[in-house]
């Protein structure tokens, strides 16, 4: 069985990168990408259903608890985002997570303990990959037959895409910088550590 996490820090890492999302500069570029990202579901799925079908009328009370039931969704949306990370870390650390929220963003962290490249990617992208499954499917039974709930779906899609700027930016950087496995990440939530080992500072 490969070994997900190190309980300390193993000797001859080095700190290679950090990433604070409450910092204030990081926050707010992490919500420009985060507008942008969104712009992308949108982009592809209002165009599928207004160029081919019409909304149906919608009266004001309607329009009221519809509005209701998008900020309800919105709000379990985020719960269970960070709930998704918390599960994938627990599977894979069986340790202790913390959640919390601050101006820029929700968040769920293993703070104890410094997690290997691998599982922590699988950790990042777990509400990625789910729940664009999850709207994607909602969004096809939705088109079918009641138009206010696919732009409602549609408005939701793009606000988790956009949601999953910090979790995809970390990807990326695994991605294209940080390719060696024994890289270790310490996620506290709204920080992120990367250590590489045999990598001198100067």
């Amino acid at each position: 069985m490969k070994k997900h996490f190190e309980k300390d820090l193993p000797e001859g890492y080095t700190e290679v990168f950090h990433m604070n999302a409450k910092d204030k500069k990081t926050g707010l570029l992490f919500t420009l990408f985060s507008l942008i990202l969104a712009l992308i579901p949108l982009a592809i799925t209002f165009p599928i259903y207004f160029c081919i079908k019409k909304l149906p009328p919608i009266d004001l009370t309607l329009y009221c608890l519809s509005l209701l039931g998008f900020c309800f969704s919105m709000i379990l949306y985020v719960i269970c985002h960070e709930l998704v990370h918390g599960i994938a870390y627990k599977i894979l650390t069986k340790q202790k997570l913390t959640f919390g929220m601050s101006w820029s963003c929700a968040y769920c962290g293993v703070p104890n303990i410094y997690v290997y490249r691998r599982a922590s990617i699988i950790a990042l992208l777990a509400p990625f990959t789910l729940f664009s499954l999850i709207f994607i499917g909602l969004l096809v039974w939705f088109y079918s037959f009641n138009g206010w709930l696919y732009v409602g779906m549609a408005v939701l899609f793009a606000v988790h895409f956009g949601g999953c700027v910090g979790d995809l930016f970390m990807f990326f950087l695994f991605l294209f910088k940080y390719k060696d496995k024994t890289i270790l990440m310490k996620d506290t939530g709204p920080e992120q550590f990367l250590y590489q080992k045999g990598i001198e500072v100067l």
